[in-house]
């Protein structure tokens, strides 16, 4: 169960991003970005295309380098530590990505459980039990799913397997690029609601790139509107609608 808001707002952050800066030559990607995020909290990354959303979780797996600033993962600055030490914070988070990039040629079984096997001794059935259980928490029937391949699942489905995977080694963080993309408005709801389910059950610190502002309304405790490179607005949804800022009015309307 989640934290009391109260405590969990005064606890360290889980992820912190100070003053990060990103430039590909002339160009200016992000521009002095901030950010904490906490277990228990959600976070949702708001903006139009090409303004770095995304561009913020890779450099929170350090698929790219920040030109300057600070990215913390549990205290840790991802940008210093050794090779070894990236693969071992990349271990403590769980991806979900825009396509779900599921193994097209393994079963949902194999999919799932593909993480214990890289970064854990698990015997077979310890790890066929825990696919089972995240499949079960994910609300798949673990019978009629396993055996199949990711092409014999609808969109939504297919999401939910991504989620059981990314959840399968039980990471404290969870990093979420666009997940309700292309589905259907019925779908996106089951997918908020298990975002929501897994904050309030597992207590983990999300992070969420997300165009869709309903969606984000459902699922945040606070939202990050990005533009020009930088937050121009952080806080709580509805402290977002409240906002005087002329560019946080005109992205709502």
């Amino acid at each position: 169960m989640a934290d009391d808001p109260e405590s969990t707002h005064l606890s360290p952050a889980t992820v912190s991003l100070h003053d990060v800066w990103l430039a590909f030559g002339d160009h200016e990607v992000l521009r002095g970005i901030s950010l904490d995020v906490r277990r228990g909290e959600t976070l949702c990354i708001l903006g139009g295309s090409g303004v770095g959303k995304s561009t913020i979780l890779r450099l929170i797996l350090r698929l790219l380098h920040a030109t300057a600033g600070d990215v913390l993962i549990e205290g840790r600055d991802i940008t210093t530590v050794s090779h070894d030490d990236v693969l071992e914070l990349r271990e403590r988070m769980g991806m979900v990505f825009q396509g779900s990039a599921l193994f097209d040629s393994l079963s949902v079984r194999d999919n799932v459980s593909f993480p214990l096997y890289e970064h854990t001794r698990q015997t077979e059935d310890e790890i066929d039990a825990r696919v089972r259980q995240v499949l079960s928490f994910v609300d798949l029937e673990p019978e009629d799913v396993l055996e199949l391949l990711p092409a014999e699942l609808s969109g939504g489905m297919r999401k939910r397997v991504a989620i059981a995977r990314a959840i399968v080694h039980e990471p404290p963080i969870l990093l979420f690029d666009e997940p309700t993309s292309g589905l259907d408005p019925i779908t996106t709801r089951t997918i908020d609601d298990l975002i929501l389910k897994l904050r309030h059950e597992l207590n983990v610190c999300s992070i969420v790139v997300t165009h869709d502002l309903a969606s984000a309304n459902r699922i945040a405790t606070e939202s990050a509107l990005l533009f020009d490179g930088e937050v121009i607005f952080n806080g709580t949804p509805e402290e977002m609608y409240a906002s005087e800022v002329e560019y946080v009015q005109a992205f709502i309307a």
